[in-house]
């Protein structure tokens, strides 16, 4: 499904300032996989997701997503396909316009050219969409008048009415306070499953690492570090997890919350 092969990035190469972001990156994300990215602050977790995303252009390797080569496709044309929900609330929608005109556009681009008309069977689905988290009785309201925490839930709601092929979940419940995140993070599970997606999260909050998806990849300077899932990844603690870093790398951090937060 997802393919990453020899995948490197170095920012400002043959300057003072060069630094390896990733190097020699190998993975394969199969359908329907729902895989965990953990690591360190400058481990590569987001530059991995700006990589697949787009963001940025790969320095070397190549990107496959469902046998097609995207490594040098836009940003804005895999967006139609891969979906990405950020940690700032307000990066998944327009503030500006109403909820209703934000799942327009993000069922529009779900349809992928179909001519699209918003009618009574389009307001009973969206208020359907909505009902989890309270907003049904709200299509009209503004996004901005919206708490963090109902703005993330419409924005993963958003992105799964599209059907992406690949949803990245980049700390998306990082800003949100514990009963917000609690919320959106069970809204994740769900929609993940009822829409039978392929998913990428990055975390630093080692438990829900842990309890979430089949599969979990531990990133340190550039590398993926260790790659496990079925039942090697349901035996998994904190503490365990915190032990084979020390033995892979062979070093301590100053805190271990550094890296891996409970």
């Amino acid at each position: 499904m997802l393919e990453i092969k020899h995948v490197t990035k170095v920012f400002f190469p043959g300057t003072v300032n060069e630094k390896v972001a990733l190097e020699d990156i190998n993975l394969c994300v199969n359908e329907g996989d729902v895989v965990s990215v953990i690591g360190s602050n400058g481990s590569g977790k987001s530059t991995l997701f700006n990589m697949i995303a787009g963001t940025f252009p790969v320095t070397g390797g190549t990107i496959t997503l469902d046998g097609k080569d995207i490594t040098k496709a836009p940003e804005y044309r895999r967006a139609f396909y891969i979906g990405r929900i950020f940690q700032d609330p307000t990066k998944g929608t327009s503030g500006n316009m109403s909820i209703r005109d934000n799942m327009t556009l993000s069922l529009k681009k779900g349809m992928k050219g179909l001519t699209f008309t918003y009618n009574s069977e389009k307001k009973t689905l969206f208020q359907k969409l909505l009902e989890p988290i309270g907003l049904e009785n709200r299509l009209d309201d503004n996004v901005g008048l919206l708490s963090g925490g109902q703005r993330q839930a419409l924005t993963l709601i958003m992105a799964c009415m599209s059907h992406p092929r690949l949803l990245l979940l980049d700390e998306h419940t990082a800003a949100l306070d514990p009963g917000n995140a609690k919320t959106v993070m069970e809204l994740t599970e769900e929609y993940i499953r009822k829409n039978h997606l392929t998913a990428m999260m990055v975390t630093h909050n080692m438990q829900q690492a842990i309890d979430f998806g089949n599969r979990l990849i531990m990133m340190d300077e550039g590398h993926i570090i260790m790659n496990v899932s079925g039942d090697e990844k349901k035996s998994l603690t904190v503490p365990l997890l915190i032990e084979r870093f020390r033995q892979i790398r062979k070093k301590e951090y100053t805190t271990d919350e550094t890296l891996l937060t409970v």
